[in-house]
């Protein structure tokens, strides 16, 4: 690796040279982090310490809200901190190690997104027998396949990257280490690489909108047959759902489903499905969600009334 490279640190461009939008910046993104961490660490205790745990549903809400976590702090405290100092530096390994979490956290949240779109179609489609198809070694299974899918999506993505060669130019224009722009800076050819990056990407996309696309066909074909309540019940649930789908994978389409080339745009975007969707998650799965807001008043208000007491 060592003779491929002549280079120990990446200098990141970041979002903006002003100073001043460089301050509120940091004030805005320290927030959404906070509000994020928040919001995403109530969420999983929440259900952990309520009856909800034992229910399929909330069970992948609990493991999306932590890989929010995960996927954010990834890039996000890095972000944080560049907004601080005039030169935003990162080395090599960390460089890598950015990509590689990045991309593994994200595409599995991905597919906790998708089993979610799964456990809505059994449960509206198979009620009588959903908690039995859909059991805990299941959902367990589910999880793990969730996990075993992001490695074999983001270690291939490590390996190419890794293989580049990066023989001076070392400025990225962008706020965090990503395959794009390190394709933009390397010494060497890169067509066969980009198109390799797109179509990982492409199977991806393709087996959660295969599963997506069929699940919620599915739904919309089994609720015909019920009464106006049971639909507006089921569509509910749903919504809280499509609508993070949407958030998430419409930017992220636009990010890493095209020609392998960067756009200023590309930072607008990533700012979208790194940390604003991430914030946004835990109110959108919950502001509707009546069982959930019950479940948090309950532990929480319990949770006070014992401090209290003691």
């Amino acid at each position: 690796m060592e003779n491929q490279r002549n280079i120990s640190e990446f200098i990141l461009l970041g979002l903006s040279y002003d100073p001043n939008l460089q301050l509120f910046c940091f004030a805005l993104f320290l927030f959404c982090y906070v509000a994020l961490l928040v919001g995403n660490l109530l969420i999983p205790v929440s259900i952990q310490c309520s009856s909800l745990f034992h229910q399929p549903m909330y069970y992948f809400l609990s493991h999306l809200s932590s890989m929010d976590i995960c996927y954010t702090s990834s890039v996000t405290p890095e972000l944080i901190g560049d907004l601080l100092v005039e030169t935003k530096s990162i080395s090599y390994g960390n460089c890598m190690l950015q990509v590689f979490t990045m991309h593994f956290f994200g595409s599995i949240k991905v597919f906790i997104l998708t089993a979610m779109a799964f456990d809505r179609c059994a449960a509206i489609c198979k009620p009588l027998h959903y908690l039995i198809f859909m059991n805990r070694t299941r959902c367990n299974l589910i999880v793990l396949a969730a996990w075993a899918g992001g490695a074999v999506h983001s270690f291939p993505r490590l390996s190419m990257t890794i293989r580049l060669p990066f023989c001076g130019a070392n400025e990225i224009d962008h706020y965090f280490c990503d395959i794009f722009p390190l394709l933009k800076v390397a010494c060497t050819d890169t067509y066969i690489t980009g198109v390799l990056v797109v179509a990982n990407s492409g199977m991806v996309a393709l087996v959660t909108f295969v599963v997506l696309f069929v699940s919620y066909v599915i739904i919309l074909f089994t609720l015909r047959n019920h009464s106006a309540e049971g639909r507006r019940k089921a569509l509910s649930t749903c919504g809280s759902h499509i609508t993070v789908v949407v958030l998430f994978f419409g930017p992220s389409v636009f990010a890493y489903l095209r020609t392998p080339t960067t756009f200023p745009e590309d930072k607008v975007f990533a700012l979208f499905y790194t940390i604003i969707v991430p914030m946004f998650n835990p109110l959108i799965y919950t502001l509707r969600n009546t069982e959930m807001k019950n479940a948090m008043r309950k532990v929480w208000c319990q949770a006070y009334f014992q401090r209290g007491l003691t």
